[in-house]
Order: C-alpha cells, then structure tokens, then sequence
C-alpha cells in the first residue's frame, strides 16, 4: 500500500518515520530545499536515547497528483484552504484522505472536498522538529481515526496493519472523538501559551488549577457536556503525564509562527453564538492569543 503524507513538520515527520517501517511513503513538503535534504539524510527518530533513519521518497508539495491509497494531510488548520483547492483541481480524486488537524474548526473546510472517503484523526504524541529531517519522539500515545464521509474499509485496513508499530484506533463516531480532543486543547493549548509554561504547571499552581477549572466549566457549558468530572480528570491527567511538555501553540508563539487559536478557541467562540452563550473567558483567551500573534507580526 503506498501512503502519501502532506506537512513535513513534527507530526508529517514522525508518521513517515514510523508508517515507512510498514508502507511504502513518499513525504510531500513546502519547499524543494526540505524534499531534497530528506532524500538524502532520510527522517532522524530520535525516542529516548534510541536513534533510527527511515528511508522515504520526498517531494515538494506541488508534484503532488492523489494517486497513494491513502493520503494524510499533516499540516495546520489555517494551511488547510490551499491544500483543498490543490485536492479539487486534481486530474485523478483520491480515494481516501485522512486529516489530522487539532480543534474542529476544519470540519466545515472538510464539506467542500470532492473526495470519495474522507476520514479524520486526533494525535496523542508528543514530536518535537529538531531540523527539516530530524524530529524527536517526546511523548507516546496512539491516533484516533474515525469516518467523516465515506467507506470506512480501508481505514480501518491501514490502522490494524500499524497497531504494533504506531497505535491506531479506529472510533465510531468522529465528532465525539475530535470534541473530546477539542476540550483538552482548549484548555491546556491557550493557557501554557499566555502563561509561558509547561503543561505541569497548570495543576501544580494551585492558582492556575482555579483558572483551569473555570475555564473548564465554561467549556463545558458550551458543548452541553455530560461526564464532566471524567473529562476534569482527563486533562489533570494529562497536564500531569506531559508535565514537562511545552504545548503546541506555546512552542508556535516561541517560534513566532501562527498558532490554531482559530481552530480550536474560534469554533468553541462560534458554538457559543449559535447558542447564544456568554463565553467571556474563551473570548478574553481567544484575543489574547490573536494579540501575541499580532505583537510578532503574523496576525492572518
């Protein structure tokens, strides 16, 4: 099975390394510099103090034509628009594309796909680039992958073939998946970027616990939660497990580049319109992170 991968960053990076171990991959990247120095030096996994090189063909994304089996698209929500356009201009449909974006503000992105099965996934890992070929394994999970539109056969094909290598599971139903991922994200994601810390230090500041917990519970309030006690103690859970991880929008506002606050803070704010919720907290986040992506000149 050849499994084509578009977004050669942490996340592009780390599934090429451990999805060739099993299928055929060919990475597609942003620019020709990026394709040519993974051709010659493969992907670098470093996990712990276990170093490997996966063998890949890498392309820029322009020589992209949707004739893998399977193609993921590993890149930000906010890149997404110039990959869709690229994906209904192809001479040949794919037949199956797989999306991993944090929050669900994409979704509505996913409608305007001519695709014939469409599939979405959350990431549990933890990946940190080092350089264009080189990316670290700093957190072990699995990716949860579900049915947006479509036959799901395949899908569900390509997660057991990799169930040793690289967990993944397959979910019944994608929007429960992604609203669950949604949560953690919108908690954990703008905190850490505002207050400069690791994700520990959301539970172990007693202060920052209570800002945690409101904020929770005014997400709860606006996806209509149930169970809100076991979806607490998940991101406790979590804020604990990756205690000494720096969050993905921390890392992106380190990094002077745009964050997803649009996908994942931006849906929750809609959500709460429709509903015509007050959401006072999320908004005052939401500008915040805007405000910071202003200050270094990369507002959208």
């Amino acid at each position: 099975m050849k499994i084509g991968i578009i977004g050669a960053g942490s996340i592009g990076l780390l599934f090429a390394a451990y999805i060739s171990r099993v299928f055929e991959v060919t990475i597609y990247t942003r620019t020709v510099e990026q394709a040519a120095e993974i051709n010659k030096c493969g992907i670098i996994l470093q996990k712990g103090s276990e170093q490997t090189i996966s063998i890949v063909s890498a392309l820029p994304i322009t020589e992209w034509k949707g004739t893998e089996v399977l193609t993921i698209i590993a890149v930000k929500q906010y890149q997404l628009q110039s990959i869709i356009e690229k994906i209904n201009h192809l001479s040949i449909m794919p037949e199956n594309l797989l999306f991993l974006q944090n929050g669900m503000g994409h979704l509505k992105l996913l409608t305007n796909i001519q695709g014939k099965n469409i599939f979405v996934g959350s990431v549990e890992h933890g990946a940190l680039k080092d350089n264009s070929y080189r990316v670290n394994h700093n957190g072990e999970g699995k990716t949860n992958v579900a049915v947006f539109n479509g036959d799901g056969l395949l899908l569900q094909q390509f997660s057991t073939r990799l169930s040793e290598e690289f967990p993944i599971a397959f979910q019944e139903d994608y929007y429960e998946m992604l609203e669950n991922k949604l949560i953690v994200n919108a908690v954990i994601n703008p905190l850490t970027a505002i207050l400069e810390v690791e994700n520990g230090e959301l539970v172990n500041n007693p202060f920052y616990f209570n800002v945690l917990k409101n904020l929770f519970k005014e997400i709860s309030f606006i996806l209509n939660l149930e169970k809100q006690e076991e979806h607490l103690q998940q991101i406790i859970t979590i804020c604990k497990n990756t205690a000494e991880n720096r969050s993905s929008m921390l890392k992106d506002i380190e990094a002077n580049r745009l964050t997803e606050i649009d996908a994942i803070l931006g849906f929750l704010l809609e959500e709460a319109a429709r509903q015509e919720k007050r959401a006072p907290q999320l908004e005052t986040l939401y500008y915040l992170i805007k405000g910071k992506e202003a200050e270094r000149g990369r507002l959208s």
